[in-house]
Formats: C-alpha cells, structure tokens, sequence
C-alpha cells in the first residue's frame, strides 16, 4: 500500500512538510510506503475548464505538476492534501492543483482514503482545513479524521516543532489512516457501483 502527501506549501521543508513527515512516520511504522509530494515553486495554471483532459487518458493539457501527481495518484491507496495558511485560505498553488486534478483526474482518487491538514501561524486554519476537505467529500473518498482539527501551528518548521499537540493531531492522523487502510485489504470487499452521474441546473 501506498500514501500520497502533497505539501503545497512554498517552502519544501517548511511547517506543511513537517506535519506530513509526522503523518507519514506512523504510517511507514504499518509498513505502508509514503511519497512526500511537493508541488514546488513553478506557477500552476488554474483550470480553464476547456475539457481537453476528457480526450487525453484523463490528463490535463499544461502538462506540469498536475500531471505528474495523476500519474502516480492512478496506482496510489491513499493521499494526504496539505497546505499553509494564506488569507485564511488554502495556498493558491494548492488550490489550483487541487481544482485540475480532481476535475481531470478524479476518477484515480475516487474510493480512496484522504486526509487534509493545515498548517498556519495563528489563525484561518479551520477555514482552510475546511477548504481542503470540500474537494475529496465530493468525490467518494473516505476522509481520515483525527483528535483535533487538522491543524498544526508555527511561522516555520522550527516553531511548528513547539505544537506538541499538532504534532499528536498529526500522528493520530497515520494511525487511522493506517488503520482504515488495512481493513479495508482485509475485507477485499468490491467497491461501490454507482449509477451515472445526474446533474441537475438550478434554471427555471
């Protein structure tokens, strides 16, 4: 088995990355392979919505960073999304990461576990946490809580280590995920089928 954690925060080894090695920690201590994610420092186009990633094997046209993730999300079992405080929201690199793998890529996540975490200096973390959490509660994921928000607090990575309970929130984090990961190989039960998409127009 395999976990996913995105840092889209822009520092690589910053306080999101820091949450995310705390969660992977617990999760490599199952024995289940993690992959630190960062989505770097290069701008990420937003989703222009112009559906080409419907013609080409569920791939976006700008064929960056976001391509790169599907290409592992396909064989990957879970994913952790994290992402810094910014105007209490999610960062913008992460935000329109998020909008084009989901739309283009979507299928390759849907029925597998996720969990977000935030990270920030003081305030706007539930609003970001939130955030995060709105894209994989759409699309048939199973979403990893923990004991507290999702939320770790510091202005860098060297603040963030003082959060002793952001880091156990982080921690909990992997055992659950770990947890719900393997009953769900041991039960090998079949996925749920879902019938075709209805979408309705509020147009009168």
């Amino acid at each position: 088995m395999k976990v996913i954690l995105v840092n889209g925060g822009p520092h690589k080894n910053g306080a999101t990355n820091l949450a995310l090695e705390e969660i992977a920690k617990e999760l490599n201590k199952e024995n289940i392979e993690t992959e630190i994610f960062w989505l770097g420092n290069e701008p990420i186009r937003g989703c222009i919505g112009c559906g080409k990633c419907r013609k080409t094997n569920n791939r976006c046209f700008d064929n960056d960073v976001v391509n790169q993730f599907l290409d592992k999300a396909e064989t990957a079992d879970g994913f952790v999304f994290g992402s810094p405080v910014h105007f209490a929201s999610a960062s913008g690199a992460i935000t329109s990461f998020l909008d084009r793998a989901f739309y283009a890529g979507g299928k390759y996540l849907t029925g597998k576990v996720c969990s977000c975490v935030a990270s920030c200096r003081r305030g706007g973390a539930s609003a970001t946490f939130d955030q995060l959490n709105k894209y994989p509660l759409i699309n048939n994921m199973y979403v990893v809580g923990s004991s507290y928000w999702n939320q770790i607090h510091g202005n860098n990575r060297e603040e963030a280590t003082q959060d002793l309970e952001g880091l156990q929130t982080m921690r909990n984090i992997g055992k659950n995920m770990a947890y719900i990961l393997k009953c769900m190989e041991k039960a090998n039960l079949p996925k749920p089928v879902y019938d075709d998409t209805i979408r309705t127009n509020f147009i009168r």
